[in-house]
């Protein structure tokens, strides 16, 4: 069934990768595509280029290009008041609550589930004092269950869910709620970013706080998306989202909305049901969210070493969604290739590449161009993403054979491999995250920060007996596709 067009009246901006290729093909998205036009689809075009939706046509056409990634809606401004209600939960955290309760205002009612603190008065207190509604669980079962816990006594058409560490800035429930005009949207999501510490006259950021400001596990970037599983943004999580509920009742198993079996990962597993029941999710990097920052760098991998934990339970559930790594069999060949110091394999891999992109340049009937930039891109993106999983899952061999001894041509190349895969993805994040820690430690920072999550899913995929999150798959190639309507 195809879905309804985006509404009339809201704005549309093309995504910075998408290209024109011809008179009647785009080019983009996540995962890439080729899309062709009708005539009708051309003269939609024409509309959209304009900057918004005026007609069935254009609508129908906005939803296509927001669905497979190669533009972005601009809903217009939410007028009038919103019906909403805003849940946090908290444990033995009253400071952290109290700036929470206290950047979040009065302007919509607030619940305050206490799960299970073993000082419940501050907590109370603080609650009171900012005029919540405070519920209490008497025993600890994790964000997702306190979350249950308020959902259960909410009728409000839309949910807003914040944790009790965010201090959210004013006005960022109604510029999230916007998109939500959209009829298939259930969430919203702000870009959730390090919140600064007032810091004493003369003293500096630590190494700490300039990574996580630069890394920070929770901060997605700075690129609007639909949320998609296999997409550069594939999850978003519910340290601060603004919710259909009635999205929420649909997709809900026994009442509960969060999987009660996950302690972690809770939140990736909401989105994806959400995705999989035909409900599109948004991501907003224009509402930022300020969120505490770890205290330390055990706090920081502990808390990667958890979320790590949660992977092989969401690769079970949600087969094909979370591959800790997606491939392209001829780029990973290319790249062994210069690894092993075969050029002329790495270039007759290279040379398949193209050949193969440009038949699918010619079966899409379009100009030619970019064919190799493709390529050389697809073989950058490849070497940083075989980095990455060695990071993650492969640190104590890389390092081993970093620092073996022997003079031989074996070893030497194993070191160079070791090192080029280590180093790679941690220097690309510093250059391309503007970090404000200098290289090196940003790199090894980056490489224990990749580890710790890399143990945690080791750990959890012995626990439960599966490789499901261990396992790379195979990139899915572009395809090209035709608008009918």
């Amino acid at each position: 069934m195809r879905p309804p067009p985006l509404p009339t009246g809201f704005g549309l901006v093309f995504d910075r990768h998408t290209r024109q290729v011809g008179p009647a093909a785009l080019t983009g998205g996540a995962p890439a595509r080729l899309l062709r036009l009708s005539p009708a689809g051309c003269r939609a075009l024409a509309e959209l280029r304009t900057g918004r939706v005026r007609s069935r046509a254009g609508g129908v056409l906005a939803r296509l290009l927001c669905d497979a990634g190669l533009a972005h809606p601009r809903p217009p401004q939410v007028t009038g008041r919103l019906d909403a209600t805003v849940i946090v939960p908290v444990k033995d955290d009253a400071a952290s609550l109290d700036r929470c309760l206290g950047a979040l205002g009065r302007d919509y009612p607030v619940l305050v589930v206490d799960d299970g603190s073993r000082a419940p008065q501050p907590i109370a207190m603080v609650a009171a004092a900012h005029g919540a509604t405070l519920l209490r669980r008497d025993r600890c079962g994790g964000p997702g269950a306190a979350r249950d816990t308020g959902l259960s006594r909410v009728d409000s058409e839309l949910v807003v869910l914040v944790d009790s560490d965010c201090a959210p800035p004013p006005g960022w429930i109604r510029r999230l709620a916007a998109h939500l005009a959209d009829p298939l949207v259930a969430v919203a999501a702000p870009r959730v970013v390090a919140q600064p510490r007032p810091l004493p006259p003369g003293s500096r950021l630590t190494a700490l706080q300039r990574y996580h400001a630069a890394a920070g596990s929770l901060d997605l970037g700075w690129y609007e998306a639909q949320v998609v599983p296999r997409t550069p943004v594939a999850y978003v999580p519910t340290a601060a989202l603004v919710l259909r509920r009635a999205a929420l009742a649909e997709v809900a198993r026994d009442g509960a909305v969060f999987d009660p079996a996950l302690r972690y990962g809770e939140d990736v597993d909401l989105v994806w049901r959400l995705h999989a029941a035909g409900w599109r999710i948004r991501y907003d990097p224009s509402v930022r969210v300020p969120h505490r920052q770890p205290r330390s760098w055990a706090e920081l991998l502990s808390r990667r070493f958890r979320y790590g934990t949660s992977a092989p339970d969401l690769a079970v559930r949600h087969p094909g969604a979370v591959p800790p790594l997606v491939v392209d069999p001829l780029p990973v060949a290319a790249v062994a290739a210069l690894l092993l110091r075969r050029p002329a394999l790495a270039v007759a891999a290279v040379a398949a590449a193209v050949v193969r992109a440009d038949r699918a340049r010619r079966r899409g009937q379009v100009a030619p161009g970019g064919v190799v930039g493709a390529v050389s891109r697809g073989l950058g993106q490849t070497w940083l993403g075989l980095g990455r999983y060695g990071a993650q899952f492969a640190v104590p061999a890389l390092v081993a054979a970093l620092l073996a001894g022997g003079r031989g041509r074996g070893r030497q190349l194993a070191r160079t491999t070791a090192a080029a895969l280590l180093v790679a993805p941690g220097l690309h994040a510093w250059a391309t995250r503007s970090s404000s820690l200098d290289p090196a430690r940003h790199t090894l920072a980056a490489l224990a920060d990749s580890a710790a999550y890399g143990a945690g899913v080791w750990h959890a995929s012995v626990r439960r007996r599966t490789p499901a999150a261990l396992i790379p798959a195979l990139r899915r190639s572009a395809r090209a596709r035709t608008t009918r309507r």
